[in-house]
């Protein structure tokens, strides 16, 4: 099976840079304490990155 992260979005997004939100909403993050499970790949770990501020993540097996 293949990893995957279970990204919680921790802060809001007011005050966030146009490409941050962007980056959020397509990771399916839209309010605080949103959680989402998102296949782990090399596009995804690159969103995350841009946003790891904003986010918490945990790797699941």
């Amino acid at each position: 099976m293949a990893k995957s992260f279970r990204v919680t979005l921790k802060r809001g997004l007011i005050g966030t840079t146009k490409v941050q939100q962007d980056v959020a909403r397509c990771l399916g993050l839209r309010r605080p304490n949103d959680v989402k499970v998102i296949v782990d790949n090399p596009a995804n770990r690159g969103q995350i990155m841009k946003i790891q501020h904003l986010v918490d993540v945990k790797v699941e097996k």
